[in-house]
């Protein structure tokens, strides 16, 4: 598996985006995952967007964070926000998201940033399994999605670069 940077709006990225606003839209029955999302937004050193190619050079997972700080949405000075983790169907069960979680954390930790959140929602079991194993735990409701019932924030403290 070959991990890459890319802008959140390279064809590659564009694909996959694509693909995880269907399966967002079927889960939960509407259009997708509205939050705006500038794709300057995971530009170094305020972010990172990241996507993972099999051995044709497919895409096949992806992922990004971006800088948060404490604003009117419940975030708090410090926070790297994931955004986008998705993992084709086809690519499933094989640590992908793992991989991709792992560096986005070590180059939000990089950039100076100490705690690491994001939003996911009750209908994404494998997603909320992923995040507990690696440390995360519900915190403090954020982001556009902070009042919907259905809406589940967790954080992990990033501490120090190494």
């Amino acid at each position: 598996m070959n991990i890459q940077p890319r802008s959140f709006d390279h064809p590659d990225a564009v694909k996959l985006n694509d693909q995880v606003q269907l399966e967002y839209a079927e889960r939960y029955g509407d259009e997708g995952d509205v939050t705006p999302l500038d794709p300057t937004m995971f530009d170094p050193p305020r972010g990172l967007y990241l996507l993972a190619y099999d051995d044709r050079d497919e895409p096949v997972a992806t992922g990004g964070w971006r800088t948060q700080d404490r604003n009117a949405e419940g975030y708090s000075d410090g926070d790297a926000e994931i955004k986008r983790m998705f993992v084709i169907p086809a690519g499933r069960g094989h640590g992908l998201a793992r991989r991709i979680l792992a560096a986005l954390e070590a180059d939000a930790r990089a950039a100076g940033r100490t705690r690491m959140v994001l939003e996911t929602g009750d209908k994404q079991p494998e997603a909320i399994a992923l995040y507990t194993s690696s440390g995360y735990t519900p915190c403090a409701k954020f982001g556009h999605y902070r009042l919907y019932e259905s809406s589940i924030c967790m954080a992990k403290p990033l501490g120090r670069p190494s």
